[in-house]
């Protein structure tokens, strides 16, 4: 059976992660996510996990080694996975999705969600050091970061919506429908 390749897109708290994680509990998907490796890399700086460091190392990296940088790890990690169904969270730029467009049945799949739920998401949430705190207005200001500029185009780019302003049972329903 061919792999199936799902990439998520979405602005900040729609989402991604949730829905990754439900398609990795029902169904067995393998999940690889953009910030994982961002992640390691602040843990070996010892630095906090917070939007604007994680922001900060992406831009960094990509500036010296070339935009696609991360974007050539994803594809070879999804590539060496033996996993029937694959689920990519994370997907901020084209330049992301440059490699894995070229593997059979890649979809790219944007989660929608209302700014003001995403905000109340956020606050519950705690991925970050800094989100639990965060206020209304930098929430507003952490979409002008460099990282989170280019989502709402990438999100244009998908082949999939999927609406996540209502209950967890509906967006796990709308998830169903896609995997079948």
């Amino acid at each position: 059976m061919p792999k199936i390749i799902l990439g998520f897109t979405g602005l900040i708290a729609c989402g991604k992660g949730t829905a990754t994680q439900y398609l990795k509990e029902k169904y067995g998907a393998e999940t690889f996510r953009f910030s994982t490796m961002l992640r390691d890399v602040l843990d070996r700086l010892y630095l906090a996990h917070t939007r604007e460091n994680m922001s900060g190392i992406s831009t960094g990296l990509r500036n010296i080694f070339g935009q696609d940088l991360m974007a050539k790890v994803m594809s070879q990690d999804v590539e060496n996975s033996q996993a029937e169904l694959i689920v990519v969270d994370g997907i901020r730029r084209m330049d992301d999705i440059k490699y894995l467009r070229a593997l059979p049945n890649f979809k790219l799949v944007a989660i929608v969600a209302d700014m003001k739920i995403r905000y109340e998401r956020l606050l519950t949430r705690g991925e970050n050091s800094d989100d639990q705190n965060k206020t209304w207005e930098e929430f507003q200001a952490d979409h002008q970061l460099e990282t989170e500029l280019t989502i709402l185009d990438t999100m244009k780019a998908a082949d999939i919506a999927i609406n996540n302003d209502g209950s967890l049972e509906n967006l796990q329903k709308q998830l169903d429908e896609l995997v079948k």
